[in-house]
């Protein structure tokens, strides 16, 4: 067996899946997980736990990323293809057509974030850090794309770890909820591990191996109320977020065995994340989780209406089926994610 790497970082899941493995943790998202979520289908009820894509609105949350732009494909004679009679161009026909095309940035809303999506600066063979991903995977050779600013314009590709290898897994199996925002209401607050063990002893919530796990804080909620037009000085004083400076939170992340991670609020941990070591990541969850251990984030999903259902039934574990779009090389995508209980 042939590694890219001579060393990997402490507690990280490198190799543990093989060599060349570019799933992580959805390893553990088996046929028998599967049927568990399946086995959780009681009301046949379904809960769209996607934002309307052009949520939350302007580029407040991320001055990178900006709402969708939706406009006509064009005819051969550069007209746009929208209402077309095609009378037009063939004589008695009938038909009119409407045809368009978007600009995305594929995580401005609901969304996944690949393996590519965060690395970091890592010395993995002993020759000086260079940026580096999941399984030893490098920035330059399996991860490219422009660096200089004249260049910024030109493609970009994740040759490896790309969003695409989330669709081909299907993102298909038990999921279960925790409920912040019901104990912790909508108040600006970083979650560390004592305080979600209390939630989950309180309301019953277990977690195993290979379960797609929910935070419901209510910020998403707290968007659609903002009808697209989201505050600036208040969108990033709202709702909870996990610390990713609690070295027991993260533990805790390893120890479940969790393929997933998924919150309704902008960055699943607090940002910022506040002060760390001096020579630190200032993401450290997402370093943690998609650097170390290979677990997809999912950010901005709607997850209010599912989890005031759940808690209205005494229940917190359902059925997801959540996959990206199919689009190799992507670093992250939309995805319009459905529960079923």
């Amino acid at each position: 067996m042939t590694l890219r790497w001579t060393r990997r970082p402490e507690g990280s899941t490198w190799g543990d899946f093989g060599p060349d493995d570019e799933l992580g943790r959805l390893n553990l998202l088996t046929p028998e997980k599967v049927l568990q979520g399946v086995a959780e289908v009681r009301a046949g009820l379904t809960f769209c736990l996607s934002l309307p894509l052009d949520l939350p609105g302007g580029n407040v949350l991320n001055p990178r990323r900006h709402p969708p732009q939706i406009t006509p494909t064009r005819r051969a004679d550069g007209r746009p293809n929208m209402n077309f009679p095609v009378c037009e161009e063939v004589d008695g026909a009938t038909d009119v057509i409407c045809d368009d095309r978007a600009l995305i940035h594929l995580q401005y809303s609901t969304q996944w974030d690949s393996l590519a999506h965060v690395g970091s600066l890592f010395d993995a063979d002993g020759t000086g850090a260079t940026p580096t991903y999941y399984n030893g995977f490098r920035g330059g050779r399996d991860i490219v794309g422009p660096s200089a600013p004249e260049a910024a314009d030109q493609p970009s590709r994740a040759k490896r770890l790309g969003i695409e290898r989330l669709a081909e897994t299907g993102m298909q199996g038990r999921a279960v909820m925790i409920d912040l925002r019901a104990h912790l209401g909508d108040a600006k607050t970083k979650v560390g591990y004592d305080q979600l063990a209390r939630i989950l002893e309180a309301d019953g919530v277990v977690i195993e191996p290979g379960d797609m796990v929910c935070l419901h804080t209510g910020f998403a909620e707290r968007l659609i109320a903002m009808g697209g037009d989201p505050d600036p000085k208040l969108v990033h004083n709202l709702c909870a977020g996990l610390d990713g400076r609690d070295p027991r939170l993260l533990e805790w992340i390893t120890r479940t065995g969790l393929c997933a991670l998924i919150a309704d609020n902008y960055a699943v941990e607090a940002y910022p994340a506040g002060p760390g070591p001096a020579c630190c990541a200032t993401l450290p969850l997402h370093e943690h989780c998609l650097f170390k251990l290979g677990v997809n984030l999912g950010e901005l999903w709607h997850l209010t209406p599912l989890a005031a259902w759940l808690r209205a039934h005494g229940r917190s574990r359902f059925l997801l089926t959540a996959p990206p779009l199919r689009l190799p090389g992507a670093v992250g995508s939309p995805t319009t994610p459905i529960a079923t209980v």
